[in-house]
C-alpha cells in the first residue's frame, strides 16, 4: 500500500496518471520513477517536511512523548495535517474506538473556549482507500473506475465507483464520483450540458492511481488547487468524504453562517442543513450553499461547488486543508478557475443560473413590522412616512394580518381595511408585500378552510412513512407541509394566491419558515426508527438531530425523501411563488425567501433572518450580504435596526445609513417593541434617515444598472473590496466596508458613541461622493469624519455614476432628470454605463425593450453613446454633468460644439447644468 502524500502544494507521488498539456489522452507515469514535475523540487519538499517534523517532534518531547507503542507512521503526521478519522460529536474518542477504525490516536491539549481542536484520532498515511483501476478518454474528458478492496468503517461501503471528468470550458472542470453499479439520488438542478471538450484549459489535471487522488493545478503559476491524496476517499451509502489541501488560507463562502467574511481555518467546522434559528455564530442557519471561493497567493482565485443537497459538513484545518462530508447523494464537483474573483462568481452562475432582474420598486425602501396590530395602524405608519416626505416604495405586513395565522386568510376585524390600504398604496405609486408560511393549518372543520381541504384531496402534503400527511406545529397550531417538489403543488399554490389576490391585490411575497420550520422535532408523533432519521453519521447540526425543529428526514415527497430534499425546500417554494406571481400580475416577480439553495437568485432575494437590535448584528450583516453576493443571490439585506430587542436612536440611525446601501433595504421589527420606522424618531434622527434614503434613491439608476449586469452576466452588486483589488493582501480580510459595483465605496459607522470612522482606502484617487473632493491613497487606513448625520461614500477614479434627482418613490424618481457624476482617473479618463427600461415588465432585455448607454471620457471630452434605445428613454432627460478631478479651470465648455455655461469649484469640480438632453440622444461635452 502506497503512502498518502503529505499536505503540501507539491505534486503527487509515484504512480500517477497525467493529463497532457494539450488535454489529450492521459498517460500513466512510470512506477518507480520520478514524474517530470517532481524533478528539481523534491529536495526542497523533503527539506520542508523534515524541518516541520523536527519542530513537531521537539514539541512532543516538551509535552511528554506519547509512548513507545505508537506506530512510527503516526508520528510522521504533523498536527495541522491530521485529518479527522472520528468526527462524531457527543462521543469521547478513546484509543480503543480510534484504533478500531484503523487510525492513529494521539491526545493533544483541548483548545481554549470549548472549540474543537487537533483531532486525537486521525488517518495514518497508509489508510486503505480506492484504487484507480482504469481510465479511458471520452469525447468530453475521461471516465474511470475506482475500486476499494478493504472496507472502511461505515455501513454499506460502495466498493466500485465511477469517475466522470468533463473539461467543460477553459475555466470550468466537472468531476463526478458515484456508484458504478446502482443509481443514487442526485440534485434535480438544471445545469449546462456541454457538447465539446475545452480546447485550451487554463488548468492541468493529474491522478494518483493507488491510492486514488485528484491533483489540479493552475497552468500559468503551477499552483496546486486540489490535492485529494491527503486523506482517504470514503464512499458509503450514508457517509461520503473527500479531503483536499488548499493553496492558501483565504477562503470564503460555505453558507449560511454568521461570522466574518474570511473563514477561520483553525479547526473550524461549517454545517449545511437548513435550520430556523436566530443568526448565531457557529450554528447552521437558514440556507445551504456548498460553494467556496479561495484567493491564491498572487491574487488569482478559484471556486469549488459541490452539487449535493444532503446534510453537509465542511471541516477546515490550518494545514491548510478542507474535508467535505455528506450523508447522501453523490460527489459532484464543479471547479471554476477564474482567474480573478469576479470571473469565478460569473463562472459559478453559468452553472447555477444568473439572478432574475428585479423590478425597480424592489430597490426602493421597504418598511415592515410584526405587531402593527391592524391595517389602520399600518396605514398610519405609511401616512407618517409621507407626511415627513421620507422615501418608501413598499409597505409589508407580517403574520398578524392573517386570521388565526392561517395562510390565505385575513383577520376580519383588525385588518378589514387592508384592501383599501393596498389601493391607497397603489394610488401613491407604492407597493404591498405580505408574508406566507408553508405550514398549512390542519385542524379546521372540514369544508371551512379550502387550502388544507384541497391540498389533502390532491395529495399535496409531505407524508409520513405510513402515507399519511405529516403533522407538525407552526404559527396556526397543527399544520401539514406543502410538498413543493410536486408540480401539482405549484398549481394549488397558484390557485390559493389567485383567490387571495382577488381580495387583496398584493405586489410581492415574503416566504418565511421554509427550512421548513417546525415548533416540534419531526412531527406530533415523533419520527420512526430507521437510518433516515437516525443515520450512521449525523453532521454537526444544531440540536444533534436532522429533525431538530423541522420535519422527519424520512418524510415522503414526490421527488424523493425529505432526507435528500430538505435543503431544497426553500428553493422549490421560491420557484413556485415566483411563477405564480408572474401568472397573476404579468410583471417581474418580487419574492424574498428565508431559506435558500444554489440557483435561487433566479427566483428570489433573501434577507438574513431574525437578527437582533445590537451593534454586532449590524456589523455581521456586511459579511452576510457579501457572502450571498458570492452565492448568486444579489438581492439581499438584513433587517435594518434589528428585528428582535429594542433599538436605540443612535443604533437605528447608523443602521439606516448602512441599510440604505443593502441591495435589498427593509426596516423590520418584532412585536411588543417600540416602533423603529424613521417617522418614530426625533427630528434630527428622522432627517438623517431621510437624507440617506434620498441618497439611495438618487443612486437608483446606478444600482439598477448593476442588477442588470448581475442578471446578464453574473456580476456582483454589493462586492468585497478584494474583488476589485485582489493583489492587495490588505483587502482580503476586510468586511466592515464594501463596494457597490466597481466604484462606490461604502464605509459605515459600526460602533456607538463615535464621530469618526477608520476605513481602508485602496490605492488610487477616490472622490467624496457628496463634494467631489479627492483623496489620493497609497492603500492605507484613513480616519474619516462621521458625525451622526453622515455616511462616508467615495467614488473610485475612472468611474461614471448615473444618478437622478430623488423623490419619495422609485416611480416618481424615474421621471426626473439624470445627473452624471464623472470621477476622472489620474490620466483624466472615465467610463460608465446605464441600463434603462420601464422598471417592471418581463424580459425587457431579452425582447429588446430597453435602452443602454455607455459614457466615456478621454482628452477632456465626455461622450454619451446610445447603443440601444427604447421609447422609455425619450421620456427622461440628462440635466447635469458633474466632473470630479478637473485639474485646471476651463476657459469654456462646449456641448455638441456649442458653448455652454458652467461652474468650477476650488476642489476641482466642474459642473454643467440645465442640459435638457434626451436620454435617447448621444452627445459630447468638451472642456477647454
Amino acid at each position: 500500500m502506497k503512502s498518502y502524500q503529505k499536505l503540501t502544494t507539491a505534486v503527487p507521488q509515484l504512480g500517477t496518471c497525467q493529463v497532457e498539456e494539450d488535454g489529450a489522452t492521459p498517460t500513466p507515469t512510470s512506477r518507480g520513477k520520478l514524474a517530470p514535475w517532481w524533478v528539481g523540487s523534491g529536495l526542497l519538499v523533503a527539506a520542508v517536511l523534515l524541518s516541520a517534523l523536527t519542530v513537531w517532534v521537539l514539541r512532543q518531547v516538551s509535552r511528554g512523548w506519547p509512548g513507545p507503542e505508537l506506530p512510527p507512521k503516526c508520528l510522521l503526521v504533523p498536527e495541522s495535517h491530521r485529518f479527522d478519522c472520528y468526527p462524531e460529536r457527543r462521543v469521547v474518542v478513546t484509543q480503543e474506538l480510534c484504533e478500531s477504525r484503523g487510525c492513529c490516536f494521539i491526545e493533544t491539549p483541548p483548545p481554549v473556549g470549548g472549540k474543537r481542536g487537533v483531532p486525537w484520532c486521525f488517518y495514518p498515511p497508509d489508510f486503505p482507500s480506492y484504487t484507480l483501476e482504469s481510465l479511458n478518454q471520452t469525447a468530453l474528458g475521461m471516465v474511470g473506475l475506482l475500486v476499494r478492496r478493504e472496507k472502511a468503517y461505515y455501513p454499506r461501503d460502495i466498493e466500485t465507483l465511477r469517475l466522470d471528468v468533463e473539461f467543460e470550458t477553459d475555466t470550468r472542470l466537472h468531476i463526478k464520483i458515484t456508484d458504478a453499479a446502482n443509481p443514487r439520488y442526485e440534485v434535480p438542478l438544471e445545469v449546462p450540458r456541454v457538447t465539446k471538450r475545452a480546447e485550451n484549459p487554463i488548468y492541468s489535471l493529474d491522478f494518483s492511481r493507488d491510492p486514488f487522488g485528484v491533483l489540479l493545478r493552475r497552468r500559468v503559476t503551477g499552483t496546486v488547487l486540489l490535492n485529494t491524496t491527503v486523506a482517504p476517499l470514503i464512499f458509503a451509502d450514508q457517509f461520503l468524504q473527500i479531503a483536499t489541501s488548499l493553496p492558501s488560507r483565504f477562503l470564503y463562502g460555505l453558507g449560511e453562517h454568521r461570522g466574518t467574511l474570511l473563514h477561520s481555518l483553525d479547526w473550524n467546522t461549517l454545517t449545511l442543513w437548513a435550520r430556523d434559528v436566530s443568526p448565531t455564530e457557529s450554528f447552521n442557519l437558514y440556507g445551504a450553499h456548498p460553494f467556496y471561493l479561495l484567493m491564491e497567493e498572487g491574487g488569482d482565485a478559484h471556486g469549488v461547488f459541490l452539487l449535493n443537497s444532503n446534510a453537509i459538513e465542511v471541516a477546515l484545518q490550518p494545514a491548510p486543508g478542507l474535508t467535505w462530508r455528506t450523508i447522501g447523494g453523490v460527489l459532484d464537483f464543479y471547479i471554476f478557475l477564474g482567474p480573478d474573483p469576479n470571473m469565478v462568481i460569473q463562472q459559478y452562475q453559468e452553472v447555477i443560473g444568473f439572478p432574475a432582474m428585479p423590478p425597480l420598486w424592489a430597490l426602493g425602501f421597504h418598511l415592515c413590522r410584526w405587531g402593527y396590530g391592524s391595517s389602520n395602524e399600518t396605514w398610519q405608519t405609511v401616512r407618517a412616512m409621507r407626511n415627513y416626505q421620507i422615501p418608501q416604495d413598499a409597505q409589508w405586513n407580517d403574520i398578524d394580518y392573517m386570521d388565526g395565522y392561517r395562510d390565505f386568510t385575513l383577520d376580519p376585524q383588525k385588518f378589514a381595511s387592508l384592501p383599501s390600504l393596498v389601493d391607497d398604496l397603489h394610488k401613491h405609486g407604492q407597493r404591498y408585500v405580505m408574508i406566507l408560511d408553508p405550514g398549512i393549518s390542519s385542524t379546521n372543520p372540514h369544508g371551512s378552510y379550502w387550502p388544507f381541504d384541497e391540498g389533502l384531496r390532491r395529495g399535496l402534503f409531505l407524508n409520513t412513512t405510513q402515507g399519511q400527511p405529516l403533522i407538525g406545529q407552526v404559527w396556526p397550531g397543527f399544520t401539514a407541509f406543502a410538498d413543493f417538489s410536486n408540480p401539482d403543488t405549484h398549481q394549488w399554490w397558484l390557485e390559493n394566491l389567485q383567490r387571495f389576490h382577488a381580495h387583496v391585490p398584493f405586489d410581492g411575497l415574503w416566504i418565511d419558515m421554509n427550512e421548513p420550520s417546525n415548533f416540534m422535532d419531526g412531527s406530533e408523533e415523533g419520527c420512526p426508527p430507521g437510518e433516515l432519521d437516525s443515520p450512521p453519521y449525523t453532521p454537526a447540526v444544531l440540536g444533534d438531530s436532522l429533525s431538530a425543529k423541522t420535519v422527519c428526514a424520512s418524510a415522503k415527497q414526490k421527488a424523493s425523501v425529505h432526507y435528500n430534499l430538505h435543503n431544497l425546500y426553500g428553493l422549490m417554494e421560491a420557484k413556485a411563488t415566483a411563477r405564480a406571481l408572474i401568472q397573476i400580475r404579468g410583471k417581474r416577480p418580487f419574492v424574498i425567501s428565508r431559506s435558500t439553495f444554489p440557483s435561487q437568485g433566479q427566483y428570489s432575494g433573501h434577507w438574513l433572518g431574525d437578527n437582533r437590535s445590537q451593534w454586532k448584528d449590524m456589523y455581521y450583516s456586511i459579511p452576510g450580504l457579501l457572502s450571498f453576493s458570492l452565492f448568486g443571490i444579489p438581492l439581499v439585506g438584513a433587517d435594518i435596526c434589528g428585528f428582535s430587542g429594542s433599538t436605540s436612536e443612535e443604533l437605528c440611525t447608523r443602521w439606516m445609513q448602512l441599510g440604505a446601501f443593502y441591495p435589498f433595504a427593509r426596516n423590520h421589527n418584532t412585536q411588543n417593541e417600540k416602533a423603529q420606522d424613521p417617522a418614530a424618531f426625533s427630528p434630527a434622527a428622522r432627517t438623517a434617515m431621510k437624507d440617506v434614503l434620498l441618497t439611495r434613491y438618487s443612486l437608483l439608476p446606478f444600482l439598477y444598472t448593476l442588477f442588470h449586469r448581475a442578471h446578464l452576466q453574473g456580476d456582483t452588486v454589493a462586492r468585497p473590496l478584494f474583488f476589485e483589488f485582489p493583489r492587495d493582501v490588505a483587502t482580503l480580510g476586510l468586511d466592515r466596508q464594501f463596494l457597490w459595483g466597481q466604484s462606490l465605496l461604502v464605509t459605515p459607522v459600526l460602533e456607538p458613541g463615535v464621530d469618526s470612522v477608520t476605513g481602508y482606502v485602496p490605492q488610487g484617487v477616490w472622490y467624496d461622493f457628496y463634494t467631489g473632493s479627492s483623496v489620493n491613497s497609497s492603500g492605507e487606513m484613513l480616519k474619516m469624519s462621521a458625525p451622526l448625520e453622515h455616511l462616508n461614500l467615495h467614488v473610485r477614479e475612472g468611474a461614471i455614476l448615473p444618478t437622478q434627482k430623488p423623490e419619495t418613490t422609485s416611480k416618481a424618481t424615474q421621471g426626473n432628470p439624470l445627473r452624471l457624476i464623472v470621477a476622472l482617473s489620474s490620466s483624466a479618463t472615465a467610463w460608465g454605463d446605464l441600463f434603462w427600461d420601464d422598471g417592471e415588465s418581463l424580459d425587457t432585455f431579452e425582447q429588446g425593450r430597453y435602452s443602454y448607454l455607455v459614457f466615456n471620457v478621454t482628452q477632456n471630452i465626455f461622450t454619451s453613446t446610445v447603443l440601444h434605445a427604447s421609447t422609455e428613454a425619450t421620456e427622461v432627460t440628462i440635466g447635469m454633468v458633474s466632473i470630479f478631478g478637473v485639474q485646471e479651470p476651463p476657459s469654456k465648455v462646449l456641448l455638441n460644439g456649442q458653448e455652454k455655461p458652467f461652474s468650477y469649484l476650488d476642489n476641482q469640480v466642474l459642473t454643467v447644468s440645465d442640459l435638457g438632453l434626451s436620454l435617447s440622444q448621444g452627445f459630447s461635452l468638451q472642456w477647454l
